[in-house]
């Protein structure tokens, strides 16, 4: 059901954006750099987190980048990655399919700066076999996304 919800977020919006479906898991990182022949960084990879103030917020990043701590701290607060228990019932997408396309419900979601070193970033889309290709800025208008600095600086 979560692919579907993808492809009626598409729909709903007009976009024209093809839903990559593969025969292998692409539900971590590697296997999804792997499947697609890019490298991890490419892999937009999509984090839930429950803040301090209770509060249930989206978190897209390059797929080899890491949170800093500060960096998240600043602009978030305290903050945990939900536990994969939780995940699909807040998301509606299992873990490893997780994106920002067809939510369960509205949450805010936030986009590293990280993917902007990229012209075109591969999240998941609704099932752990799948994903798109986007760019970092159709990404952000697409999704009503606010940009922000929360992972560790790439060389």
């Amino acid at each position: 059901m979560s692919l579907e919800s993808v492809k009626a977020f598409f729909a709903a919006r007009q976009a024209d954006i093809a839903i990559i479906e593969l025969d292998v898991s692409t539900a971590t990182v590697a296997e999804a750099a792997a499947a697609h022949g890019v490298e991890p960084g490419r892999i937009a990879k999509t984090l839930a987190f429950r803040l301090s103030d209770g509060r249930e917020v989206i978190l897209v990043a390059r797929g080899d980048a890491r949170i800093d701590n500060r960096k998240f701290k600043d602009a978030f607060g305290k903050g945990k990655m939900l536990p994969p228990d939780e995940v699909e019932a807040i998301t509606g997408h299992p873990v490893g399919g997780v994106c920002p396309f067809g939510l369960a419900r509205e949450l805010p979601i936030y986009l590293d700066v990280s993917i902007q070193a990229f012209d075109e970033v591969l999240p998941a889309a609704g099932a752990v076999h799948s994903a798109v290709r986007i760019s970092p800025d159709r990404l952000g208008d697409i999704t009503a996304g606010q940009w922000v600095d929360v992972c560790q600086a790439f060389a």
